[in-house]
């Protein structure tokens, strides 16, 4: 059990938390029985391990799980910032923290904290830094930014990042859960599919871009004001997986002028849609059991055509394309062949897994190399963060 500590408070919101608010959130989301909040020094432990936390801090929650990990006291710039410790070196640590001093005690850089990092979708070190007026904003890009994976759609990465800011941003402002927008998202899934069927192709269109909109506001928020729960996990994720390929099934049940090429017809297209867009689903839920990477995150190829693959976003852009040239049926046909192909490049990709695995042991990410960045400048450059969730 590890029991953990508050010191110091600051005014600042970030995302319209405080630091204690936001430490007290993250720590709970971090607690599963192994941790505990005290609020009065006299209910600290005389045994065990201590979290020192300073709340007029923000730490990224990657850095939270590597205090965990840590023993002895966080510097940042010379300045002791949080330290884990046993109960009987609390005191010291205490003092240390409150005077911002070294008192002697084990000490590390914020680059130890990397070094038990597991998660590598992105590659900078985890952030911890001082709570300041001047710094607002920049802090709360810093949080935003983080939030965002490097590894995405290509209509994610590049075109959300900053509208899906001001949404964030709005939200927070009116209180708005990060429930209630994926709320609304399924709403419109819904309304999207009807659209759809009844061949409203621009109302069903204008609805589902902003459903995907609403798809990357709603785990930002969730992920900026720490407010991340298993059934809003569920919910979301559960939602994107199920609905794409019903959306182009009602999308193709309103082309009454269909016309059947080469013996293929509708129901070949169904069946290539769905059967590829659950095989695709399929290889990538077991690639993980080829090593500690994602399909995706395997080599620099997976990343650069994770940004086209056949997800919702990229057949969302073909099937507008098709109805901005007045030819909802050719979207059909390009959103089969594209997943037939995305399919076809898993498969590819994990049977040459599958042998590398079988040859030279656990798949690991090209980004977890020490020397990914010389080796891979311009995908590290591209896949290591999402630069414009910064900015």
């Amino acid at each position: 059990m590890v029991t953990a500590i508050l010191l110091g408070e600051s005014p600042i919101r970030l995302w319209g938390l405080t630091g204690r608010e936001r430490l007290c959130r993250q720590l709970l989301s971090l607690g599963s029985g192994s941790l505990a909040l005290v609020t009065e020094r006299n209910a600290l432990p005389t045994t065990g391990r201590v979290l020192l936390l300073r709340a007029d801090y923000v730490y990224e929650l990657r850095a939270l799980k590597g205090l965990l990990n840590l023993d002895g006291i966080l510097l940042q710039d010379g300045v002791s910032v949080a330290g884990n410790l046993d109960a009987e070196l609390v005191a010291e640590g205490l003092t240390a923290l409150e005077k911002q001093e070294n008192r002697g005690l084990p000490t590390h850089g914020i680059d130890t904290l990397q070094a038990f990092e597991r998660d590598l979708r992105k590659s900078e070190a985890p952030m911890v830094a001082p709570l300041a007026t001047e710094s607002q904003r920049a802090l709360e890009d810093r949080l935003y930014g983080v939030s965002y994976k490097g590894i995405t759609d290509f209509v994610t990465k590049w075109w959300w990042p900053r509208p899906a800011k001001s949404g964030v941003r709005w939200c927070t402002r009116f209180r708005i859960s990060p429930n209630m927008v994926t709320s609304i998202g399924f709403l419109l899934m819904l309304s999207v599919g009807w659209m759809f069927y009844l061949g409203e192709y621009a109302v069903g269109l204008a609805l589902g871009w902003v459903m995907t909109y609403l798809d990357t506001v709603d785990g930002k928020l969730a992920r900026v004001t720490v407010r991340s729960s298993r059934v809003g996990h569920l919910a979301d994720h559960g939602m994107d997986i199920v609905h794409p390929p019903f959306w182009y099934w009602f999308w193709g049940l309103s082309l009454v002028d269909f016309q059947p090429v080469a013996g293929i017809d509708q129901v070949d297209l169904y069946i290539t849609i769905f059967a590829g867009y659950v095989g695709g689903r399929a290889i990538e839920a077991v690639f993980n059991i080829l090593g500690d990477t994602s399909i995706f995150a395997w080599r620099p190829f997976d990343a650069y055509f994770r940004l086209y693959t056949a997800r919702r976003n990229p057949c969302l852009v073909l099937l507008t394309l098709s109805w901005a040239i007045g030819q909802p049926a050719l979207g059909l046909w390009l959103v089969a062949g594209w997943t037939a192909v995305s399919t076809l490049v898993m498969l590819i990709r994990f049977g040459y897994g599958f042998w590398v695995r079988a040859t030279r042991g656990r798949l690991s990410s090209w980004l977890a190399e020490p020397d990914a960045a010389r080796r891979h400048p311009r995908a590290y450059a591209s896949f290591s963060v999402t630069r414009r969730a910064y900015g």
